[in-house]
């Protein structure tokens, strides 16, 4: 079978509107629903599950909470005494009567008394009579074609209704080509699945309760298009020309001497990998993964310092200005040479001169936020960026931030760990190094759980703590009250405890000026206020070793990871800390284990697993992070295994046909055009 040609693949992605019966109206709510407002869009919207009608009992066989497809004739229709009363229709099929209930009918013409008609819908029972409340179908008994045995039941939004998207899925489906067969014959014979198209329409537009191997034919193609796209992607990156970065270690020397202590076995290990791909004649594109306070500032620095011992520059990018500035501090005390600061609130005079410090050299490090860069920003020589923090970005974002040199080596940072799911998803074309151990002088965090009840007990031990001069973080998951959520704001929660400890305590949040945020910050870390009530602005950037308490109020309102992170906040100093999870009275059993697991472990890798399971792991070739990762045919999460598998595909046949030139190379080309691989990431395969 020839491989399909480019041009028989746009009708998939035209809008919805080119579609039959799809006009102006329908297609902003069909676009809302299906997540985009083209006919790709609405191909890859699964149905959730399925009903089936193909149940045909009398009326005196039905059963409660039974969906099914009665043959009635009308009886009468009983009209509402008033407007908080609904309509009924009687029916019956000579075995017994039931009533066809409605909110608001308007076919009371139609459906004279002696009309035959097919009913659907789920059978309910008040006292001795049957009722089916607003039946989802209702049919002229020689209409049964109209009546499906199987309906999908997809994710819909308000205002629109099945039968439409049912109509548009039709006409979608016309539009389908044949495919070639992307897959291995012998996967297809061992799994039993049917061609792409096949399994798509059997989803989609059933005639039988689908079999799961089709959710799992569409999951697997999925899968492997992104996990060819990335290997494609990282061998792309590492043909890129880079240059050999070759220093005398007379910086780094000095700035180890600076720290005091000597680096983990884990940060030598990467210092050691950064340094192989440093000296290698391709440009490095590379993962730093650790834990809170697994001392990857410390690797990244030995990084920077080697490309400047080069004669070269060095940058490193973080989200927010707090963190920028944590950077700054902690770089310039270790840091044998003057480092720039770089932010959207340097300006005039100031910006202008570290510009051109950038331009002409001068300036061989430099920490900032999205503001390195702009299109203004112009370096002499950026040999490596350092991007910290940027789990936010996919693939090609990852690729384009080295573009400020000729031959830029990348080193991404996350403080986030990733299990390997995701590693899998988002990061497949990373080499990645890890750090397993915290440095030394790191405290041991004794987490424990209260209830809301017990606030009065909490605040007479954080009184006994401030008393003896300890700083304490309390941090809310709110700015202001919502009345729909029973849960202390920040403003709320400052305004209770400055009425009990005073002027120690203060306030940060996002809504601030940030003026105003970062003196509250500034004065924490000084101690003049002692107990700060705060936001997840805390959550990184934040380095206050003298602070050994955290308050988490209404734990159970934030993320495993996100409670994690904000527990690192303490334990950097040489006091024994805590972390004190406030939970609500009424706790369900799910959060109850959440919390509790969070309690037992301080392994961030196993926090960091069961956070992916319980809520998803963000985009993988994109840039969203909340839900799981952005699969439209795969759940990486049930999928896990086709992961690995698909995992494992891609690497053998990448292997034996790099330029995809085969007949399944060909088709495999195909494939990456369906799931859009290509204008994720840039062109990755030619023709």
């Amino acid at each position: 079978m020839s491989a399909v040609q480019d041009n028989s693949l746009q009708p998939l992605f035209a809008p919805l509107t080119r579609l039959p019966g799809i006009g102006p109206a329908l297609a902003p709510l069909l676009a809302r629903a299906v997540g985009g407002d083209r006919v790709i869009d609405l191909l890859f919207h699964l149905p959730e599950t399925y009903l089936d009608r193909r149940a045909r009992p009398t009326i005196a066989q039905a059963l409660a909470g039974q969906v099914a497809t009665l043959a009635v004739e009308v009886v009468r229709h009983e009209p509402p005494a008033n407007s908080r009363q609904p309509w009924k229709v009687i029916v019956t099929d000579g075995t017994a009567f039931a009533e066809l209930v409605f909110f608001k009918f308007t076919r009371q013409a139609q459906t004279p008394p002696g009309t035959k008609l097919l009913v659907s819908g789920k059978i309910e029972r008040y006292g001795d009579r049957l009722t089916i409340p607003h039946p989802e179908h209702m049919v002229p008994a020689d209409r049964p074609d109209r009546v499906p045995n199987i309906e999908p039941v997809w994710p819909l939004t308000a205002g629109l209704w099945p039968r439409q998207v049912a109509m548009a899925m039709a006409r979608a489906l016309d539009l389908v080509p044949v495919f070639p067969e992307w897959h291995d014959a012998a996967l297809l014979r061992r799994e039993k699945w049917p061609g792409f198209a096949d399994a798509l329409r059997a989803v989609q537009i059933p005639t039988a309760l689908p079999d799961p191997g089709l959710r799992k034919r569409l999951a697997y193609d999925e899968l492997l298009a992104g996990q060819i796209a990335l290997r494609l992607i990282r061998g792309r990156a590492r043909k890129r020309a880079g240059r050999p970065l070759v220093g005398d270690g007379r910086l780094r020397t000095e700035a180890l001497t600076r720290f005091g202590h000597a680096p983990t076995r884990s940060q030598r290990q990467a210092i050691a990998e950064i340094d192989e791909d440093l000296v290698s004649p391709r440009r490095m594109l590379r993962l730093l993964q650790g834990d809170v306070g697994s001392g990857k500032t410390l690797v990244a620095l030995m990084a920077m310092l080697r490309a400047v011992e080069a004669g070269a520059q060095a940058a490193l990018m973080a989200p927010t200005e707090v963190l920028v500035k944590q950077h700054h501090r902690v770089l310039s005390r270790l840091c044998p040479m003057p480092v720039a600061m770089l932010t959207g609130s340097v300006k005039g005079r100031e910006r202008a001169k570290l510009l051109r410090g950038l331009a002409d050299g001068s300036i061989p490090i430099v920490v900032g936020t999205h503001a390195l860069f702009q299109d203004s920003v112009v370096y002499r020589d950026l040999a490596l960026a350092v991007i910290d923090e940027q789990h936010r970005f996919g693939v090609d974002q990852r690729l384009s931030l080295g573009a400020k040199g000729e031959s830029t080596d990348v080193l991404v940072m996350t403080a986030t760990p990733i299990p390997r799911t995701l590693l899998l998803t988002n990061w497949g074309e990373m080499d990645i190094s890890r750090l397993t151990e915290k440095p030394a002088g790191r405290q041991p965090i004794r987490t424990t759980l209260h209830s809301l009840a017990t606030m009065p007990d909490v605040l007479d031990a954080l009184a006994r703590k401030l008393d003896a001069g300890g700083r304490i973080y309390w941090v809310c998951p709110m700015v202001n009250e919502n009345e729909l959520l029973d849960i202390a704001a920040a403003e709320a929660r400052f305004a209770e405890l400055r009425s009990r400890f005073g002027e120690t305590v203060g306030l940060a949040h996002g809504q601030q000026p940030a003026e105003v945020r970062d003196a509250a910050l500034a004065d924490f870390a000084s101690g003049t206020i002692r107990l700060l009530v705060a936001t997840t602005v805390v959550e990184v950037g934040v380095d206050v070793p003298e602070a050994s308490v955290m308050v988490i109020d209404h734990a159970e309102r934030f993320g495993l990871a996100q409670l994690h992170q904000l527990r690192g906040r303490v334990g950097r100093g040489s006091e024994a800390s805590f972390c004190l999870l406030l939970h609500d009275d009424g706790l369900n059993e799910t959060a109850r284990k959440r919390l509790t697991m969070l309690r037992d472990t301080e392994d961030g890798f196993v926090i960091a697993d069961a956070d992916f399971r319980l809520r998803g792991g963000g985009d993988a070739l994109g840039k969203r992070q909340a839900g799981l990762p952005g699969f439209r045919l795969a759940d990486p999460v049930e999928h896990e295994d086709l992961l690995h598998m698909a995992h494992r595909d891609a690497q053998l046949l990448l292997e034996k046909d790099p330029g995809l030139t085969s007949e399944r190379g060909q088709a495999v080309r195909v494939l990456l055009r369906l799931f859009e691989t290509r204008a994720a990431m840039g062109t990755v395969v030619s023709g």
